[in-house]
């Protein structure tokens, strides 16, 4: 694996890849931001078994933290994540600095409409986040370059952000929306999880139990009595702070109408001092 903190290091190098491939040449990218774990490790794995190249970046992108103690709090693992890298067998790790990836002010602005992801559930609670995701996923896009780019489904409305993305500006570019991997307890793989005291990541395994019990009694109850009991049961587990539980149409995340609707949970819930996001597609 080569590693590229800089950008003219990059394109040189993938230029040359290109000339060895006559040109035609599929580039993967998964975008992370680091503290990698077996579900980045997967995206890696579908990445290289679809392309010629596989390019992993990581940047932690100040644009999307509207908390700066959560950004100062975020785990830098830079070299354990070089070896599980290796390890999976991928290409290329581009890490920049934010100088590389913001060079002017233009490169920080925002040329498409977000709309109403922006005000519901992580929107609404995250002020600035989604702007700062679809920001810097953009300029990954445009450094890199990929025929291919892969991202977990953990983050939903993220994905769903990217898909607009992608959509409205018409990137040429295939989007792979991976299914979230999970511990052997059920909880999500995601980098905070390092950040849980043990008391925590024992009773951290909730959101799981309630996303659960609403997808297997979604036919069979109401929508409201399952996130009635689903939020009462978070509410009254230790060290919980819930947000918020909902069962909403997976396209437009508004209430559902009709069980026929395409349907999702979300949840979002501080497990001590570590905020947990999670959903599960019900049908």
């Amino acid at each position: 694996m080569i590693l590229f903190k800089e950008t003219a290091g990059l394109h040189q190098h993938l230029s040359g890849i290109a000339k060895d491939y006559a040109g035609v040449v599929n580039i993967g990218l998964v975008p992370t931001m680091g503290a990698l774990h077996e579900g980045h490790l997967s995206l890696i794995k579908k990445s290289i078994a679809q392309n010629s190249i596989t390019v992993c970046s990581i940047f932690v992108n100040p644009l999307q933290f509207n908390n700066a103690s959560d950004l100062e709090k975020y785990p830098h693992t830079l070299e354990a994540d070089m070896e599980l890298l290796n390890s999976v067998g991928c290409d290329i790790l581009f890490a920049p600095n934010a100088r590389e990836i913001y060079r002017n002010e233009e490169d920080k602005k925002l040329n498409f409409d977000i709309g109403f992801l922006d005000s519901l559930f992580e929107g609404a609670l995250r002020p600035g986040h989604f702007k700062g995701v679809a920001i810097v996923v953009h300029r990954l896009f445009d450094i890199v370059k990929p025929t291919n780019a892969y991202f977990g489904l953990k983050d939903y409305q993220q994905c769903m952000l990217i898909s607009k993305m992608v959509k409205d500006l018409a990137l040429p570019i295939t989007l792979h929306l991976c299914p979230t991997l999970r511990e052997p307890d059920g909880l999500a793989m995601s980098s905070r999880n390092m950040r849980l005291p043990a008391e925590a990541r024992k009773v951290a395994t909730k959101i799981y139990e309630v996303l659960e019990y609403a997808r297997i009694n979604y036919r069979t109850q109401n929508i409201t009595t399952i996130e009635s009991w689903c939020k009462s049961q978070l509410s009254a587990t230790p060290l919980y702070q819930l947000e918020y539980f909902n069962i909403v149409n997976a396209e437009t995340l508004l209430p559902i109408a009709s069980p026929d609707e395409p349907a999702v949970a979300l949840c979002a819930a501080f497990v001590g001092e570590v905020r947990l996001i999670d959903n599960m597609v019900i049908n």
